[in-house]
């Protein structure tokens, strides 16, 4: 098995277990007593207003594990399509149901059959019609060309072992003139190599995460323009000091080598409204 698709197992398998705990009435790994491989805090908490809160269904919420909260900053309009990468129990999808309204249309696409399941019944108990959640994978969008207008992710795309497979379909089922408005977590300078899969236990979330340099480059590459990476929240040393102790890390000695280097960012991209780039021509 390549290591692709070995961390596709690894994802699916933990992004299952958190389903499941969540249909089973236990916290997910994102509760106060997380585990020290868990998705936690501080990468996922507190990133929903009150009003949010009130509008979805409590095991939506549970099952969160994001870094963001795309749906309050993609600035989105009644009547379009917009498309959530790694779904999971469906949160995104349904605030962004709300915000498109009845004319407009939310997908949200997942891999994993447990979080599908708390998906569907989180948009059962929503009462949303707008909402249409697909099982897939984000290498491979099982939507036309040019199906939405925009597209959100929250936390996801860096743990894609092929990200690049991922921002050209996401470009692919972009309509022209279509947005890319996702939250995922960046790196900002060198980490060394140590350090960096110590934190990556941390939290499980940051695994794989580009470089701010990296997600511009790639975005570039895929065909999409006016880039924009915007730091939404930035983890320092405090928030990483007791795992890293328990690592027998000297956590004093390495605190330059982690204050501010691992973010929560907001980056947004445009698809071409006309063929005007040669990315943008061979599609």
């Amino acid at each position: 098995m390549s290591a692709a698709n070995d961390l596709k197992e690894i994802v699916r398998g933990k992004y299952g277990a958190a389903a499941s705990q969540v249909k089973a009435g236990r916290a997910s790994c994102c509760g106060s007593t997380p585990s020290r491989t868990s998705c936690c805090d501080p990468i996922t908490s507190n990133l929903y207003d009150a009003d949010q809160v009130g509008e979805v269904p409590d095991a939506a919420l549970q099952a969160s594990l994001g870094c963001g909260n795309p749906t309050a900053l993609a600035e989105l309009k009644p009547g379009e399509a917009v498309l959530d990468l790694g779904s999971g129990g469906g949160i995104d999808v349904i605030l962004s149901a709300r915000r498109v309204g009845p004319t407009g249309k939310a997908y949200g696409l997942d891999m994993t059959d447990e979080m599908l399941a708390l998906a569907e019944e989180n948009k059962r108990k929503s009462g949303l019609t707008n909402v249409q959640f697909l099982r897939g994978e984000i290498e491979a969008i099982p939507l036309p060309d040019g199906a939405v207008d925009v597209i959100i992710s929250n936390c996801v795309i860096n743990l894609s072992g092929d990200k690049d497979r991922v921002l050209e379909e996401a470009f692919r089922v972009l309509r022209p003139g279509g947005r890319f408005a996702v939250s995922d977590v960046v790196v900002r300078g060198e980490v060394p190599a140590a350090i960096r899969r110590s934190m990556e236990l941390w939290t499980g979330c940051i695994a794989g995460a580009l470089s701010e340099a990296e997600y511009r480059n790639k975005l570039a590459a895929a065909g999409f323009t006016s880039i924009d990476v915007e730091v939404t929240r930035a983890y320092g040393l405090d928030d990483a000091r007791a795992f890293l102790a328990a690592e027998g890390f000297d956590v004093d000695a390495v605190a330059k080598e982690i204050d501010g280097k691992f973010v929560s960012a907001f980056i947004r991209a445009t698809k071409p409204a006309s063929c005007c780039v040669p990315a943008c021509c061979s599609r």
